[in-house]
């Protein structure tokens, strides 16, 4: 089975540079889209042989997830039943017969870390949300979750310690999704492997020196471990300031 994550920065702005080429290019078996910025009824996005699922965010041009799955779920769920973490858009939740599909758009903490208080809120929320489904059925987690988590992740580590997406706080809070039984499929795969990312700054060629990070991620249940296949991060994809990552699980 073929899983594609992907950060659109704005689904409509992503459908003109390419988007469609892509999705029926890499063929997923689930595919799945944060930070869509638009509301029901602003897209007319017709994929054939998926059946299609929305969270919108209340604010309008802003966040938001979908997700786009050949497999039609038992169930969808919409946010983490928490209403003041809710209003953004940022969690898609599918539950197939063997697993949770669970797609996330992370906030992040902004210039300064102004939102740091808010975000760690919500990764405790989310860490417990994702242990709730563990409990039940093992957890597949996608997404931008908004960290870089070690050195290794990001081009300019010693730069951006006091940045949002690299703080100790925001990594210390990865490692306890991890210490939570998941496991970052791609450093399963890939330990030590350096210069790959799957975002770069819009800003100074980031993208063309390869100044990037390491923030879009499959975390998968440790029971799922043995169905690991392969992991990738399609960083020659253009259309957003993201690329997409995949995981091949059995």
């Amino acid at each position: 089975m073929k899983l594609i994550s992907w950060n659109v920065n704005g689904l409509r702005a992503c459908v003109q540079k390419g988007f469609l080429d892509y999705f029926k290019e890499v063929d997923a078996d689930i595919f799945c889209v944060q930070e869509t910025k638009l509301q029901e009824g602003q897209i007319d996005l017709k994929l054939d042989g998926y059946y299609d699922y929305w969270n919108y965010a209340e604010k309008k041009g802003y966040s938001g997830t979908a997700i786009f799955s050949k497999i039609k779920p038992i169930n969808c769920t919409y946010g983490i039943n928490i209403e003041e973490h809710d209003k953004e858009g940022r969690v898609i939740t599918l539950e197939f017969d063997e697993f949770y599909m669970v797609t996330v758009y992370t906030p992040n903490s902004k210039e300064k870390l102004a939102r740091l208080d808010y975000r760690m809120e919500w990764e405790d929320c989310f860490r417990d949300y994702l242990k709730n489904l563990d409990e039940k059925k093992p957890v597949i987690v996608c997404g931008d979750m908004n960290v870089a988590h070690t050195e290794i992740d990001l081009k300019n580590a010693k730069t951006n310690t006091k940045n949002a997406g690299f703080s100790p706080e925001e990594r210390s809070k990865f490692t306890e999704l991890l210490g939570a039984g998941f496991i970052d499929t791609y450093r399963y795969f890939y330990p030590d492997k350096e210069g790959i990312y799957s975002w770069w700054s819009y800003r100074f060629k980031a993208r063309e020196k390869n100044a990037g990070w390491r923030i879009d991620y499959f975390c998968v249940s440790e029971g799922l471990k043995d169905k690991l296949v392969s992991a990738n991060i399609h960083t020659k994809v253009m259309g957003s300031d993201h690329c997409p990552v995949e995981l091949v699980i059995k």
